[in-house]
């Protein structure tokens, strides 16, 4: 990254009342040393699934979720990082890129259920429907072997984000979505479809970039990843560009008006009422 950009991000999020810095999430070829992972499993794919090969009580052994991965990572400060083999839950396997076309057993986990197995999670009607969704997102395969995402000041220069997610809550999201508007211009800049949570902050993301808009994405609604945000916190995810922009641009904006500040007494209340 470039030394500018980190120079300049404490300031911005001062203005916002942040007080944790965003992360990055990039591909890259060689796993950092020192990241969080989950433990190496056995990708199970739709092939795999069709020969009955699939030990899914194994898979689910091994389950993790990666935005829990990220939640340690937040706290210690470290990278975490994900492949086709340390993908912790196989329906992340699927949204960060590593894994498709979903595999029936996973659209039954989170649908209505299979019989004599799980009763699902019920997150839609039927199976059928969950399979049109799934197939209608069609994910972005990861580029490289290993999905990183960790702390903005622990990119190096030279290495660059793909894409800066913030956690933050609706207060200060307030001023990020604001921004989105304000370095773009475009009224439908911010998105919130639906997902998983790690599906918010890679599939949309790089679903979106693919199609070569530039959009921000609120997530963090999947019931299931809730115990890994803080109370009330959503995750708000950029392209890099834009948050060049809004780096570059946001003391020319509403951040710097009185508007702003009535907000910021509003998020002064908030820490306060959360003991932070």
């Amino acid at each position: 990254m470039e030394n500018i950009i980190l120079e300049k991000t404490p300031g911005f999020l001062n203005v916002l009342g942040l007080d944790e810095e965003p992360m990055g999430l990039f591909f890259t070829d060689e796993k950092p040393e020192g990241c969080l992972s989950p433990k190496p499993n056995d990708l199970p794919t739709k092939a795999k699934e069709e020969k009955n090969e699939i030990d899914w009580p194994g898979v689910f052994g091994k389950f993790s979720c990666v935005i829990g991965h990220i939640w340690r990572a937040r706290k210690k400060k470290v990278p975490a990082c994900f492949s086709a083999q340390e993908f912790g839950c196989p329906g992340a396997s699927f949204w960060v890129g590593f894994n498709k076309p979903q595999t029936e057993t996973i659209i039954g986990y989170v649908s209505e259920g299979i019989p004599n197995f799980t009763e699902g999670e019920h997150y839609c009607k039927t199976h059928d429907d969950l399979r049109r969704v799934f197939t209608e997102i069609d994910p972005v395969p990861a580029p490289k072997p290993y999905c990183v995402v960790k702390p903005l000041s622990l990119f190096k220069e030279g290495e660059e984000p793909e894409f800066v997610l913030f956690f933050t809550r609706p207060e200060s999201l307030a001023g990020l979505h604001q921004m989105a508007f304000f370095v773009t211009n475009d009224p439908e800049v911010v998105a919130s479809p639906w997902s998983a949570a790690c599906g918010s902050i890679a599939t949309w993301p790089m679903k979106y970039k693919a199609r070569g808009e530039a959009k921000a994405v609120v997530g963090g609604w999947d019931p299931s990843a809730r115990k890994f945000f803080k109370t009330d916190e959503l995750s708000f995810t950029v392209p890099y560009s834009m948050y060049v922009q809004m780096i570059e641009q946001y003391q020319e904006s509403f951040l710097t008006t009185k508007t702003w500040s009535t907000v910021q007494k509003k998020i002064a209340r908030s820490k306060n009422a959360w003991g932070e």
